[in-house]
Parts: C-alpha cells; sequence; structure tokens
C-alpha cells in the first residue's frame, strides 16, 4: 500500500488517547517545540496550504490532530510544547497526552521531530527523544526555517545536531516557505506508511 498524499484530509482532534482512530494500520506523528514550525512543515510535506492550523500564537495545538491519507494510514500533529506562557499544569497535560500516545500506539511508524533551526535541541526536544527511545521507532528531525540563515549556516547547524544526536535520528534542513526538503521529507513518510 503506498501512502497518497492527493487525498489526505483533517479527520478528527482528540483530547484523549482512548479516542484516537482504531490502532491500526500505520501512522507517523509530528512532534515539536511550540513555534518550531510544526503545523506549517505538515501543511508542506502534504502539499494543501490549510490542512493544519499555523497560528501566529505559539502553544495553540493542544489536542491532537489527525489527518487520513486513506484508511489506516494517518499523520498525527501532536501538541506543541515548552511555551512558557502556558499555565503549568496545561504544560503537564500536554506532556501527558504526548507520553500516553507514544505507550499506546502499536500502529505509530516513525516521528518527525521539527526543530527551529535557530534552536535546535532544547531540553523539551531531549525529553521527548527519551520518551521514544524503548519503542525503537525511526525518528527524522526537520530543521525548519532554514530559509532564515545561509546555506552554509544551515548545513554546519544540521552537522552539529546530527553530532548532538548521535545516530538517534535522521536530521534534514527544511523550509516550509521554499519548499526546501518537503519532497524528501514526503518520501521518507511514504516509506514509513508503507512499511518499508
Amino acid at each position: 500500500m503506498t501512502a497518497d498524499f492527493r487525498h489526505i484530509h483533517f479527520l478528527k482532534s482528540v483530547a484523549a488517547p482512548r479516542d484516537l482512530p482504531p490502532d491500526a494500520g500505520r501512522e507517523v506523528a509530528f512532534a515539536g517545540r511550540s513555534n518550531a514550525g510544526k503545523s506549517s512543515a505538515l501543511n508542506a510535506i502534504a502539499g494543501i496550504k490549510g490542512l493544519a492550523r499555523v497560528s501566529k500564537t505559539p502553544g495553540r495545538t493542544r489536542l491532537i490532530n489527525i489527518f487520513e491519507l486513506e484508511e489506516q494510514r494517518r499523520l498525527v500533529d501532536l501538541p506543541g510544547y515548552g511555551y512558557a506562557r502556558v499555565p503549568q499544569a496545561i504544560r503537564a497535560g500536554w506532556a501527558q497526552l504526548m507520553q500516553d500516545y507514544f505507550a499506546s500506539r502499536a500502529s505509530l511508524a516513525g516521528l518527525v521531530l521539527v526543530m527551529d533551526i535557530r534552536q535546535p535541541l532544547t531540553a523539551f526536544d531531549a525529553q521527548l527523544l527519551a520518551w521514544v527511545a524503548p519503542l525503537e521507532l525511526p525518528v527524522q528531525a526537520l530543521l525548519t526555517k532554514a530559509d532564515k540563515l545561509s546555506r552554509t549556516a544551515a548545513f554546519a547547524t544540521q552537522r552539529a545536531v546530527s553530532a548532538g544526536l548521535k545516530g538517534r535520528a535522521g536530521v534534514q534542513v527544511f523550509s516550509a516557505l521554499s519548499g526546501d526538503g518537503a519532497e524528501a521529507a514526503r518520501r521518507m513518510i511514504r516509506d514509513w506508511l508503507a512499511g518499508a
């Protein structure tokens, strides 16, 4: 089965893992710090500008948003983390929601970790990688907003992040604005969803 991005559509938003679609088929999750450009990256990869809601206010994604490519093939947009202006109780709730999600989904085939190229490898990113390490999932770090740096600086950051991750994830430069990296990410996600 080949995941077809041409038919991707919003399926549902859920506040608890028990409300997720049946744990069958394959899904790829997107996670990242608030304001790292996660929704923009998802839209660029899907090739649909308004698929995931993009907000100028960090911390807006408070639910798990599910997008379906075809039957039993899904992209999962997890709540952004690490935004200081959100009350601690809400942040703790988001963290628990994500931990419960990772612990409960046998259909999870890969994780796209979205990081602003100007602020990569935060403590929150490290915590997320620690949560998913026991799952032995493929992880790809997208260094978003690469258009904000020169190509030399962007690729220097890519090398530094790759060294910092010590093989726990692939790393690629990405720009939703220019489309740089979108096709490579799309191919990788398609392979994960296909079981390749």
